[in-house]
């Protein structure tokens, strides 16, 4: 089982970082998704696709990913840069 741990980036569309603390485990793909016959569905057998577990630090995740036996790989957040700036600048 392979496996990524990650912070969810900050969403585009809103300016709050709420939820951005949480380390996610999320599991690698095990086998491809096919079209369902009759209804045209995406689908696999894969159910360990659908988890993703939260964790408050990435050292809770790695331990319970070598807990579980879980190959996990980390994967870094950039560091986020301000643009600071004054009010005053919008009318230069």
């Amino acid at each position: 089982m392979k496996a990524r741990i990650f912070q969810k980036p900050k969403n585009a569309m809103q300016s709050g970082r709420a939820g951005t603390q949480r380390w996610m485990l999320e599991f690698a793909p095990a086998e491809a998704r096919k079209a369902d016959p009759l209804m045209g569905w995406a689908g696999s057998g894969d159910t360990r696709r659908q988890l993703r577990l939260g964790f408050a630090s990435r050292d809770e995740a790695l331990a319970y990913a070598a807990r579980n036996g879980i190959e996990a790989e980390v994967v870094s957040t950039p560091a986020r840069t301000l643009k600071i700036q004054a009010y005053a600048d919008n009318f230069r």
